[in-house]
């Protein structure tokens, strides 16, 4: 029975790192959309989506049944309970990246508001952060999610120095760009929160590891 739960948890591991591939490139492919004014590209993206829904819900069900069965204890148990916690957090960042795709069917027609720099800058922390925290993961890498915590103020400032300028330089001094300036802080702030659900996944990452719940407290 042991050699099968093994079997079995390498199995949901390996639906688990197919879920982060796609989620990964569902994030870059949204940007890559944004940068190449490209529609065919975005709306691509959210009908993709549904091959993520249905994976998430495999993982899910795999969890349940695995404790339903084998009733795993320490750190089995906190490994299933860490799966299904990083399935849920990369179901809503993939969600993110369709809401970005929406945004930039918004802008599709549009002329640009102004050349795009620092929205590509916070998807590049985004996905690093995303990618370090499945790495985190893979290799139990408590280290790793603590950077990956440290780097959500980054996110954070960067988010805000964008919403500021969009505001501050062109809806207010111009109400005719609202229209294209919008969507563009809209996605900084899908790409801020994208940002949020992987802080989720380095602190489950340090529960699995160390069996220590770290979420709202300021241990890093």
């Amino acid at each position: 029975m042991e050699r099968h739960f093994d079997e079995e948890l390498n199995e949901l591991y390996t639906y688990l790192l197919k879920m982060a591939s796609m989620v990964q490139e569902a994030i870059s492919r949204s940007i890559e959309s944004l940068k190449n004014n490209d529609r065919k590209m975005a709306e691509d993206l959210i009908n993709s989506d549904a091959e993520i829904d249905e994976l998430e819900i495999l993982i899910d069900d795999k969890c349940v049944d695995l404790i339903a069965r084998y009733q795993p204890v320490a750190k089995d148990l906190r490994f299933i309970a860490t799966a299904m916690k990083i399935n849920a957090e990369l179901e809503r960042i993939a969600d993110l990246a369709v809401d970005i795709a929406q945004r930039v069917l918004e802008l599709v027609d549009k002329p640009l508001l102004k050349p795009l720099i620092d929205i590509p800058k916070l998807s590049v922390i985004a996905q690093r952060m995303v990618s370090d925290s499945i790495e985190a993961f893979i290799k139990r890498d408590t280290d790793l999610a603590k950077r990956v915590l440290a780097s959500d103020s980054e996110a954070d400032k960067l988010r805000n120095y964008i919403a500021d300028e969009l505001v501050r330089d062109y809806m207010s001094v111009d109400p005719k760009t609202v229209d294209r300036g919008i969507p563009l802080l809209l996605i900084a702030r899908h790409l801020e929160r994208i940002c949020d659900h992987t802080t989720n996944i380095a602190e489950d990452v340090i529960y699995m590891v160390e069996g220590k719940i770290v979420k709202h407290k300021h241990l890093y």
